[in-house]
């Protein structure tokens, strides 16, 4: 079949073609838009990824340093426990023995009255100028030095060499209340201000 094209006809289809020409214009423009969009968008979220990454790896370095500090700390905790515990004993039996010293002290307070009551003396036994123990006489403090190995015998008037120089040396004393203390037999008194600093 022929068609007769006239001119209505043509024009027509040419004003058909015109906007169908513009509509794809406009849809290309929206298109076109659209991909701009989608790009920024890709390289915004690319970027968003990229530091995400980078945060995570610097984070990750973070947990890693702080499980290695947490795993010290642990270690030293539990070092200052031990620590702790070994001081707490040794406080302990700081506390034994200063009870033990200080039963002693009482002791050697109430020898000392008895001593100072009955117009005796106490006896220091020094080995090499450093106190060794206390007696409560002579016969008791050479009874003990024997048991160190002292012959009885031995022992004679002291001499006027240091304590230092001397293996064995026995010292009498007794309790005075003018020097609130003990002082040796052999020095006399302090008389009124005598003595003091």
């Amino acid at each position: 079949m022929i068609r007769i094209v006239t001119v209505g006809r043509l024009r027509r289809l040419e004003q058909a073609s015109d906007r169908a020409r513009a509509r794809a214009r406009e849809v290309q423009g929206q298109a076109d838009a659209a991909w701009v969009r989608h790009l920024r968008e890709v390289l915004e979220l690319t970027d968003r990824a990229e530091m995400a990454e980078s945060d995570a790896a610097i984070l990750r370095d973070h947990v890693v340093e702080f499980e290695a500090a947490l795993r010290k700390a642990k270690a030293a905790a539990g070092t200052l426990r031990e620590l702790s515990d070994r001081q707490e004993a040794a406080l302990e039996r700081a506390d034994a023995d200063a009870s033990v010293l200080r039963e002693r002290v009482r002791l050697l307070a109430a020898e000392l009255e008895d001593a100072r009551r009955a117009g005796r003396s106490l006896v220091l036994l020094l080995h090499w100028g450093e106190p060794h123990s206390i007696h409560a006489g002579r016969e008791d403090a050479y009874a003990y030095a024997a048991t160190r190995g002292v012959p009885v015998n031995t022992w004679g008037p002291s001499s006027d060499r240091p304590a230092a120089e001397v293996n064995w040396r026995l010292v009498p004393f007794i309790g005075d209340e003018t020097v609130k203390g003990l002082r040796s037999v052999a020095v006399p008194a302090p008389q009124g201000g005598e003595g003091a600093a």
